[in-house]
C-alpha cells in the first residue's frame, strides 16, 4: 500500500461547525446556571422542593433570552440547522439535539445518544394540550382552538340562542361579573349546562371577576324628550317611519332593547289595537300622530311614527277610535314620565377636560357670549382614590384609547387634564367607559368586595374564574386562599394580563403558580394597546405567546376578534388577518354583539384552514393545489 506524505486539508466547514458547537455549549451551561438562580426565589412556592417540569423549561426559556443570539442563528440557518426559534415547549431538548447533531458532524469517533431527543420535544407539546383539555375540555371538530364567546344578557332566557352558540362551535362561554347579577348568570348556566346535554357536546364556562371599576361616571341629563328620527332617502322622502315601545311596566325585559320604551297608563293598553292612531303636540308645538303597529307581548306595543317629533315626558295622548254612524270617540290620555338623555360632552385636541370624583355628574363645557371658556367639561371617574394618585405629566387613558390626555394642573375639584389624543372632530365622552393611568401606582386591593361576594357564586357554577387587573404573584396568592377558603383550590385561574405591570411581573406570577394550580393566560389586547400603545401591542403579545408557551400555559387571544361581523354584520380583511393569526392561542374570545352566531362561524373557517398551515410558531407544510 502507498502512503501519501501529504497532510490533510482542513475542512473549513467543520471548523465553522466546532466552534459553533462550543458555543452552544456554553449557552447551556449558562442557561442551567440561571435557571436555577432563577427558580431558587420560588423555593417557598414549592414545599416538597420539586419543581414542575414545566416550570423548569419556562426558567430555561427566560434564561436563554437574555442573550442576543441573532448572530447564531444566522450561522446555523446557514448551514441548514436548527435556528432555535422553535425551542420555546423544550429548551434543553432542543439544545441537546442539536448539540448531538453538531458531535456527529465534528467527530466520528463520537458514540450514538441513545437518548431519544424527539420524544422529548413531544412530551413539551403534550405537556400543553393536556393543559388545554384541562382548562377548556377536549378538542371539538373545528380543530386545536376553543372558542370562547361573552354570554349576553338575553342568553339567560334564550336558550335556543345558547343551543345556537354551541351548535356554531362555541366550547367555552364567558360571563362577565362586572355586568347584570347572580339571577342572569344562573339562567345562563342553566341553559348552557341543558344544551351541554341535548347536543353532547361540552362547554366550560369561565366566570370573569369584574375587578376595580375604573370608569366614567354619569352624565347630566338633559331635558325629559325623545327624538323620534324617520329614515329618508336622498330626495327627503320618509322611507322608515320612527319606532318606540308602549309598555305597561319595566319589570320583565323588552322584546326589543335598541327601541326606546316608555311607560302608559293600563287603561290606555287595553285600548289599544292594530291600526290605532294616538295623536299628539310634540315639543316644538307641532301636531304629530303615532299609529300602533303590533302587540309585541302582554306588556308591549310597537308603535310607529311617520314624521320626525319630539316626544315629552308626560305630555297629553289623544286616542280616536270609531264610533256609532262613523263617528269617532277621542279619549285623553297622559304619557309615563321618563328621563332625558346625557347630555353630550365632545372634546377636541388640546382642549381641557376636568376628571373629578365619580359623585359627580359629568357636562360639556361652558362658554360665554363671545366664546370664551368659563368652565371646562367635566368627567367623573367612578373609583375617586385613583384620582389622588395622579401627578402631573402622567397620563390618562379613555374608552379603549379613543381618548388621550395628560395631568396638567391638580386642583381641589379634580385633575384637569390636557387632551393629547382626539380625532378630527373631537371625541364624545360618554358614561361607563374605561379609564387607563398606565403611569400611576394606584396600590389597589386586587379583590373587591364585589369580587368576594361574587366569588361565592364562581366556584359554584364555574368552572374556571377569571382574575381581572392581577399584576403580582401576591394577588395570585390573595385569590388562591381565597379559592381555599371556598374548598375550590382545583378552580383554574385564568390570569387577564391589562397592564404593563402585569406584563413585567409575567414570568413571577406564572413560575410561582404552574405546578400548584391550574392557570390559563388571557391577553387582553384592548387595555394593554391602551397601556403599552399599539405598536409596543404587536410586539408584546408575541412575547406572552412565546412565554406561555414555554411554560405549556394556554393562552385566550380576547379583544376585537371579528369585532365589526359580531357588532354591525360586516366583514373586514384586516379583522380576518388578525383572527388567522389568533390560531397560535389555544383559545380565541369573541364579545358579544347582535351577529355573534356569524363571528362564531367566521372564525371557524377561519381556524379550521390556518391550522393545516400553522401550529404555534412550526409552519406545517400541507401540500398546496395551484
Amino acid at each position: 500500500m502507498l502512503w501519501s506524505s501529504k497532510k490533510k486539508t482542513p475542512d473549513p466547514c467543520e471548523d465553522v461547525l466546532k466552534h459553533i458547537l462550543a458555543e452552544i455549549d456554553d449557552l447551556r451551561k449558562e442557561i442551567e446556571i440561571k435557571a436555577n438562580q432563577r427558580l431558587q426565589k420560588y423555593q417557598c412556592h414549592y414545599p416538597s422542593g420539586v419543581f414542575s417540569k414545566s416550570a423548569y423549561n419556562l426558567a430555561h426559556y427566560l434564561a436563554m433570552r437574555q442573550f442576543d443570539l441573532r448572530d447564531l442563528q444566522d450561522r446555523l440557518a446557514q448551514t441548514s440547522l436548527t435556528s432555535l426559534g422553535r425551542a420555546e415547549a423544550a429548551v434543553l431538548t432542543t439544545l441537546d439535539s442539536l448539540i448531538d447533531v453538531l458531535k456527529r458532524a465534528t467527530d466520528k469517533r463520537y458514540p450514538l445518544n441513545e437518548q431519544n431527543h424527539e420524544i422529548c420535544f413531544i412530551r413539551g407539546q403534550q405537556f400543553l394540550n393536556q393543559h388545554t383539555i384541562d382548562l377548556f375540555g377536549p378538542f371539538h371538530q373545528q380543530g386545536r382552538a376553543h372558542v370562547m364567546v361573552t354570554m349576553p344578557p338575553e342568553a339567560a332566557w334564550d336558550y335556543a340562542l345558547v343551543r345556537a352558540f354551541l351548535e356554531k362551535g362555541m366550547t367555552c362561554a364567558r360571563i362577565n361579573c362586572a355586568h347584570d347579577d347572580p339571577i342572569i348568570w344562573q339562567g345562563i348556566v342553566n341553559n348552557i349546562r341543558r344544551a351541554e346535554t341535548e347536543i353532547n357536546r361540552s362547554c366550560r364556562i369561565l366566570m370573569d371577576l369584574a375587578g376595580h371599576k375604573i370608569r366614567t361616571g354619569p352624565i347630566t341629563l338633559g331635558p325629559p324628550i325623545h327624538h323620534i328620527r324617520v329614515k329618508k332617502d336622498l330626495t327627503g322622502q320618509v322611507v322608515e317611519p320612527g319606532y318606540l315601545i308602549f309598555a305597561t311596566d319595566f319589570e320583565s325585559p323588552s322584546v326589543d332593547p335598541s327601541l326606546f320604551r316608555v311607560l302608559i297608563p293600563i287603561a290606555l293598553h287595553e285600548k289599544l289595537e292594530p291600526g290605532m292612531n294616538i295623536g299628539f303636540i310634540d315639543n316644538r308645538s307641532k301636531q304629530r300622530y303615532l299609529q300602533v303597529e303590533k302587540a309585541l307581548s302582554e306588556t308591549e306595543w310597537l308603535i310607529s311614527c311617520e314624521k320626525s317629533a319630539f316626544l315629552a315626558s308626560g305630555c297629553s295622548l289623544t286616542l280616536t277610535t270609531p264610533h256609532k254612524k262613523d263617528k269617532h270617540k277621542s279619549e285623553k290620555f297622559t304619557l309615563g314620565d321618563f328621563v332625558g338623555e346625557p347630555l353630550a360632552i365632545r372634546v377636541l385636541k388640546n382642549q381641557l377636560l376636568l376628571l373629578t370624583s365619580g359623585d359627580i355628574n359629568g357636562k360639556p363645557a361652558e362658554y360665554d357670549e363671545n366664546q370664551n371658556l368659563i368652565h371646562p367639561a367635566q368627567i367623573g371617574c367612578t373609583l375617586s382614590s385613583a384620582i389622588e394618585k395622579l401627578e402631573i405629566g402622567q397620563s390618562v387613558w379613555i374608552d379603549d384609547g379613543k381618548l388621550g390626555a395628560i395631568v396638567e394642573t391638580i386642583t381641589e375639584k379634580g385633575v384637569l387634564l390636557r387632551v393629547t389624543v382626539a380625532k378630527a372632530g373631537g371625541v364624545r365622552i360618554k358614561s361607563d367607559k374605561g379609564i387607563n393611568f398606565p403611569g400611576a401606582e394606584l396600590q389597589l386591593s386586587p379583590l373587591t368586595q364585589k369580587d368576594l361576594t361574587d366569588l361565592d357564586f364562581v366556584c359554584l357554577h364555574a368552572d374556571m374564574v377569571g382574575f381581572s387587573f392581577v399584576e403580582t404573584l401576591a394577588d395570585m396568592e390573595q385569590l388562591m386562599t381565597e379559592l381555599a377558603k371556598r374548598k375550590a383550590s382545583k378552580l383554574p385561574i385564568i390570569a387577564k394580563i391589562e397592564t404593563n405591570r402585569a406584563v413585567k411581573n409575567l414570568p413571577d406570577i406564572i413560575l410561582g403558580t404552574i405546578g400548584r394550580h391550574n392557570l390559563g393566560i388571557m391577553i387582553a389586547r384592548g387595555d394593554l394597546a391602551v397601556e403599552l400603545g399599539s405598536a409596543r401591542l404587536a410586539e408584546i403579545q408575541e412575547e406572552l405567546l412565546w412565554l406561555c408557551e414555554a411554560a405549556h400555559v394556554p393562552v385566550i387571544w380576547a379583544t376585537q376578534v371579528l369585532e365589526s361581523i359580531a357588532k354591525k354584520g360586516t366583514r373586514s380583511r384586516p379583522e380576518f388577518t388578525d383572527a388567522a393569526m389568533a390560531v397560535r392561542a389555544e383559545c380565541v374570545m369573541l364579545n358579544k354583539g347582535p351577529y355573534i352566531l356569524d363571528a362564531i362561524e367566521a372564525l371557524v373557517n377561519v381556524m379550521v384552514r390556518m391550522q393545516e398551515h400553522q401550529r404555534k410558531k412550526f409552519s406545517r407544510l400541507r401540500a398546496l393545489h395551484w
